[in-house]
């Protein structure tokens, strides 16, 4: 019993040192082996690796140990975001113009909020466009009347896309690595540890992956928000002044009052039914207590003789 025991505890050693002798192996073969393609793919085509200074010489045109790599500005993962607001005569319709601009540069809405109010109308777009017509849609969308606001803001993630690809090939490579293994288990112990080992790093895999598709999203769709205000709309924050305090003055006064009556509402009920019994034994109350004093009979003495 005592060596089936030490048997089974040198098996599971055993299968522990390989999965960690095949995840580093992989681990760096992988990572030396991907992302040199990677780098070579971005950079190899169009001389994007840092330019050798003048005189050359041994290694000229090659990057130094540790340079950083230079990407042309096409190249590189960014997010693009911007908001745009716009007064127009009719919303309704430039609504419409600014959807037909974004189906037709490849895009799509994803959000879509509009308040109708005749001249007071306003409309709140947020458009998915593809990168690469992220500029052009925002002019075509500033003409469709006066442009009040555009804000504009870029995000590099050129390092985090590579990194994670760098992540997703060793990955996969450590995944391949335990179905392997497992595929050579031998008894039950073995078996175990690999299908557990297996599914947590499948399970790694699967959110990088999902890193990874989210990342492609941003940086393959732009999003702008457009705002459409309608000629005598008014955008947030800008009443100021005597206007905003009297419209904020007036919004607190009818709320102190609708406030005042629901409680006066609570209370009525109570009154009604209590308040009505004691009125009417205050009333009783007074009124014996206005009657006029009995006066006590006086005897008068008989008149002497």
């Amino acid at each position: 019993m005592a060596v089936r025991r030490v048997g089974v505890v040198l098996t599971a050693v055993g299968v522990a040192a390989a999965l960690a002798l095949t995840g580093c192996s992989s681990t760096t073969e992988s990572t030396a082996d991907s992302a040199a393609p990677y780098h070579q793919q971005q950079s190899g085509q169009d001389d994007v690796a840092a330019a050798p200074e003048a005189g050359g010489g041994p290694g000229a045109g090659q990057p130094a140990a540790g340079a950083p790599v230079r990407f042309r500005i096409d190249e590189r993962a960014i997010i693009y975001t911007g908001s745009i607001t716009v007064r127009v005569d009719d919303v309704e319709r430039a609504a419409g113009r600014a959807t037909a601009i974004a189906t037709g540069a490849g895009g799509f809405v994803g959000v879509d909020k509009r308040t109708s109010d005749d001249r007071r109308s306003t409309a709140s777009l947020e458009l998915r466009i593809p990168a690469n017509r992220f500029g052009q849609v925002v002019d075509d969308l500033a003409r469709l009347g006066d442009q009040e606001q555009r804000d504009i803001s870029t995000q590099d993630v050129t390092e985090e896309a590579l990194d994670l690809d760098a992540r997703l090939a060793s990955q996969r490579a450590r995944v391949e690595s335990g179905r392997q293994l497992l595929a050579r288990a031998t008894n039950l112990t073995e078996l175990v540890m690999l299908e557990s080992e297996l599914a947590k790093r499948e399970a790694d895999l699967a959110s990088l992956e999902a890193k990874k598709r989210r990342l492609d999203d941003l940086t393959a769709l732009s999003t702008i928000t457009l705002v459409l205000l309608g000629p005598e709309a008014e955008r947030d924050g800008e009443e100021l002044g005597f206007v905003q305090g009297l419209k904020g003055g007036w919004e607190m006064f009818v709320t102190s009052l609708l406030v005042l009556l629901t409680i006066v509402g609570a209370l009525l009920p109570w009154l009604i039914v209590l308040g009505l019994p004691v009125a009417a034994l205050v009333w009783l109350l007074r009124r014996r207590n206005r009657r006029p004093p009995v006066e006590p009979a006086t005897v008068t003495a008989p008149p002497r003789s």
